[in-house]
């Protein structure tokens, strides 16, 4: 007698699976967390993988569009702030312009690792895309690419715009480091 009961030990075994997978997995993104430069080599290894299989085929430019828009809209919440300070000024609070104001980090609205991880997938997605010739829509590729970049363009005058009116840098420099008061003899070295 068959019944509803066969079916589980089918599925049971790549219920597993998939979830030792997304384990396995996710404790590979934990461990490359703390290793910016290499995710980062990694991403433009599989970006160069994905633009050198564009031009050897000669097409997918649409999807090479939809990939630059993506990515155009991560930028723009990686270099944005988490409170957008124009709202906030709003509501009465602002970021700090005195030295006796509250001192505000800057958190970033889309973090570093998941623009990071955000990016690497969508090159892989896009590279993906390129096997299924359906999507190799033929379109004046100029044309795109100059919309584009008149897109970059206006949406990064936008942004630095915003950086610049409400004083902020979206990027670590750096441990800022000071230099002592300079002591009545003209030298700055604690050892006179």
């Amino acid at each position: 007698m068959e019944g509803i009961g066969d079916e589980v030990p089918t599925e049971v075994p790549m219920a597993k699976w998939r979830n030792d997978f997304w384990i396995a997995f996710q404790r590979y993104l934990d461990r490359s967390t703390p290793h910016t430069a290499q995710r980062w080599m990694g991403t433009l290894v599989v970006a160069l993988i994905y633009v050198l299989r564009v031009y050897s085929l000669g097409g997918f430019y649409v999807v090479s569009y939809g990939l630059g828009i993506y990515v155009l809209n991560l930028l723009i919440g990686f270099l944005s702030p988490k409170i957008d300070p124009e709202l906030e000024a709003m509501d009465g609070a602002s970021l700090p312009t005195k030295d006796s104001d509250e001192f505000k980090p800057f958190i970033r609205r889309l973090p570093e690792f998941r623009f990071w991880y955000s990016i690497t997938k969508a090159f892989v997605v896009s590279f993906i895309l390129t096997f299924f010739s359906v999507l190799d829509v033929p379109v004046f590729w100029p044309i795109l690419l100059c919309y584009w970049i008149v897109l970059f363009v206006l949406t990064m005058k936008r942004q630095i715009i915003h950086m610049i009116k409400y004083k902020y840098i979206p990027f670590d420099i750096g441990k800022q480091s000071y230099a002592g008061k300079k002591r009545a003899g003209g030298s700055s070295s604690p050892r006179d």
